[in-house]
């Protein structure tokens, strides 16, 4: 054989395709692992049991650095699910995957099924330049409705019962996405009035017999918007604070009547 000639006694493309294999097998293992930076190890949906010394299948903490200077993060960090809020519910069944069922005085402010929440960073979103995203309009002065749309304020809130809650006071912008993310409601039930927030998702608008403009919310009825998560800024929402009253509604849509919980059949 000739110096060099080293193709000549074997075959390079079966050699390229084992090689292939190889990378290709070290690149699936290398994604799972990364994507298993948190919430795992999984843990046994009766009794919780899980494996407290995963070294193969779940990576060593990798620092993150934070935009905006909230500082760096690590993960995996060890903690564990509702650690330190238990869900207050019980399962309907002793089988893996039942259902819980909400235990609390309010089955809306419980975190189960449609209701539940995560314990996202109890800070603002913020822009590119570093101001919070999501404030009301009147804090955006540089936004406005545009001409010839209906501008909210001022119109009524009611519930699926067709119960006025209360009257829109604001609505909250998203200095990103230029669209309307919350109204702020000054409601009218309850103990006292608040102001709390709705999310457009959950606002439809329709005209009543009077012809008036009023905001229809199916997912709740009317008493239930005085329970409305609050937040801890007039003109600022976290994220935590976003996911909890985004909650809120959506379990209305499973938990504000006792006819929605029941079966369709």
């Amino acid at each position: 054989m000739e110096i060099g000639a080293i193709t000549q006694n074997i075959d390079v493309a079966q050699v390229a395709l084992y090689a292939f294999w190889v990378f290709f097998a070290i690149l699936i293992f290398y994604i799972r692992m990364e994507d298993r930076r948190e919430g795992y190890p999984l843990e046994a949906d009766i009794g919780g049991a899980y494996d407290k010394d995963p070294w193969l299948f779940v990576p060593a903490p990798k620092k993150f650095v934070l935009p905006h200077g909230h500082g760096e993060v690590s993960y995996p960090d060890g903690n564990r699910d509702n650690a330190n809020r238990p869900v207050p519910g019980e399962k309907i069944a002793s089988f893996p995957g039942a259902p819980y069922r909400p235990t609390g005085e309010n089955p809306m402010l419980d975190s189960i099924g449609p209701g539940s929440w995560a314990e996202r960073a109890d800070r603002p979103d913020l822009t590119h330049e570093g101001e919070p995203k999501i404030v009301p309009m009147r804090v955006a002065k540089d936004f406005s409705i545009a001409e010839g749309e209906t501008n909210p304020v001022g119109m009524r809130v009611v519930g699926c019962d067709l119960v006025v809650a209360g009257k829109v006071v604001d609505a909250w912008i998203d200095r990103s996405e230029h669209m309307l993310r919350y109204l702020e409601v000054e409601t009218e039930v309850g103990d006292a009035p608040r102001k709390v927030l709705v999310p457009m998702n959950f606002c439809v608008m329709r005209n009543t017999r009077d012809r008036e403009k009023i905001f229809y919310v199916n997912a709740i009825r009317g008493e239930h918007f005085a329970h409305v998560p609050d937040t801890k800024k007039k003109t600022q929402v976290t994220f935590l604070e976003e996911d909890k009253i985004t909650a809120y509604f959506g379990s209305g849509l499973l938990y504000a009547t006792p006819d929605r919980q029941e079966s369709i059949v």
